[in-house]
């Protein structure tokens, strides 16, 4: 029993929702515009305000699908009306990040530069300001694409757990682990 795939996603009256009849969605909001492939053993309706994602079958798979799709759904909804945001946290001493036109540029303590540009619908801030560290913010519409783009620019040097260096998500703990006995 899909618990998630019964709860209708809510829709706003700034929210433009369309079904196809190839079985794809399209959702138009403020932010943008969002689309998606249904699969074909499921159906979506839309009623008063809302929208319901059904099976046509107990087969373990739709099961499966039915709550994956409902998430998929209301991310598209969310993300078209507020969009998503991640924020990372750069973390040790000369490490530095700055945004040269639409290409991010970190200096990690390597003997060289990295450079990452940003995929479409993804836009890339650096707040140098509020907080004595710099901190990357990573905004859009698709919820997996700025999770796949933090997780990519955390990937240039994950935190280590000894002194705490390197990229972080805001509000990450890192797990500590004690030095060498000998260099109390």
């Amino acid at each position: 029993m899909s618990r998630i795939g019964k709860l209708p996603v809510p829709l706003s009256d700034k929210v433009d929702f369309s079904i196809d009849a190839d079985n794809v969605i399209t959702v138009k909001g403020d932010k943008g515009t969002s689309t998606l492939q249904i699969h074909p053993n499921l159906s979506v309706e839309k009623g008063e305000g809302e929208i319901l994602v059904k099976r046509n079958s107990e087969i373990k798979q739709d099961r499966a699908l039915h709550g994956l799709y409902r998430a998929l759904i209301n991310n598209m909804v969310i993300g078209v009306t507020e969009g998503y945001t991640k924020k990372l946290e750069i973390i040790g001493v000369g490490f530095r990040a700055a945004i040269n036109g639409d290409v991010l540029e970190l200096n990690l303590g390597y003997s060289h530069p990295i450079f990452f540009v940003a995929p479409q619908g993804i836009t890339i801030e650096v707040d140098t300001k509020s907080k004595k560290v710099p901190v990357v913010i990573i905004s859009g519409i698709d919820k997996e694409l700025v999770g796949q783009v933090a997780a990519k620019i955390r990937s240039f040097r994950k935190p280590e757990p000894y002194k705490g260096k390197g990229i972080r998500y805001e509000g990450e703990q890192i797990r500590r682990k004690a030095g060498k006995s000998a260099a109390k």
